[in-house]
C-alpha cells in the first residue's frame, strides 16, 4: 500500500506524517507477519507499538481543524480480513497469545481473572489504522484531516488503551524466562 504524495500532504503536520507513516508501516508488518519467525514479529510490535502511541499522543486537537461530523466513512477491513490478521498473530505467538487482563472493566467486579489476547489487540489496533491509511490513500490526502481526527478520537475512546495492555503482554513474551 503505497501512499500518494499530493500538495495536500506535503503541506500538513510533521508529526501527522510521521503517524500516518507509522501507521503504514504497522499495517505492513501485520499483513507480512507470515513472513516473519516469532521472535521477530514480537519485536517488530515492540518496536511499532510505542512509536503509534508516542505519535498519536503529540498529535493536538487543536492541529486537526474540524470535529467528526456525520460524514461516513466506509470500513476498509471487513470481518474477513480482519480475522485473516488475527489468525495470523495468533499462530505466530501459539500459546504466549493469551495473556491476563487487570484493565478490563468488568475485572472489578470479578474474582476470575479475565483473559485477553494480544493477536485480537493487535487486530483492533490494525482495524482503526488500516482505515485510517487507506482512507487518506484513496482520497490522495485530501481526507486527512477528517480521518486523522476520527483516528484520535478512537485512540483516546478505544485502542489507546488495547496499545498499552498489549504492549505489555508482548514485553512479557520477549522478556520472561520460561523453564
Amino acid at each position: 500500500m503505497l501512499l500518494p504524495m499530493t500538495m495536500a500532504l506535503k503541506a500538513t503536520d510533521n508529526r501527522i506524517l510521521n503517524f500516518l507513516t507509522a501507521a503504514r508501516d504497522y499495517c505492513a508488518a501485520l499483513e507480512g507477519a507470515r513472513e516473519m519467525t516469532k521472535e521477530e514479529f514480537v519485536a517488530t510490535m515492540l518496536m511499532s507499538l510505542p512509536r503509534l502511541y508516542s505519535g498519536i499522543s503529540e498529535i493536538g486537537g487543536d492541529e486537526l481543524p474540524f470535529e467528526v461530523g456525520e460524514e461516513y466513512y466506509a470500513s476498509y477491513v471487513d470481518e474477513d480480513f480482519y480475522n485473516n490478521v488475527r489468525l495470523r498473530a495468533e499462530t505466530l505467538l501459539g500459546e504466549d497469545d493469551m495473556y491476563l487482563e487487570t484493565f478490563e472493566e468488568d475485572m472489578k467486579y470479578s474474582d476470575t481473572p479475565i483473559a485477553a489476547s494480544i493477536s485480537e489487540g493487535l487486530a483492533d489496533i490494525f482495524q482503526d489504522l488500516y482505515n485510517f491509511t487507506q482512507r487518506v490513500a484513496d482520497s490522495d490526502g485530501e481526507a486527512l484531516d477528517g480521518a486523522m481526527r476520527e483516528c484520535k478520537e478512537n485512540f483516546e475512546a478505544y485502542w489507546g488503551q488495547t496499545l498499552c495492555n498489549t504492549l505489555r503482554a508482548l514485553h512479557n513474551v520477549r522478556y520472561s524466562h520460561k523453564d
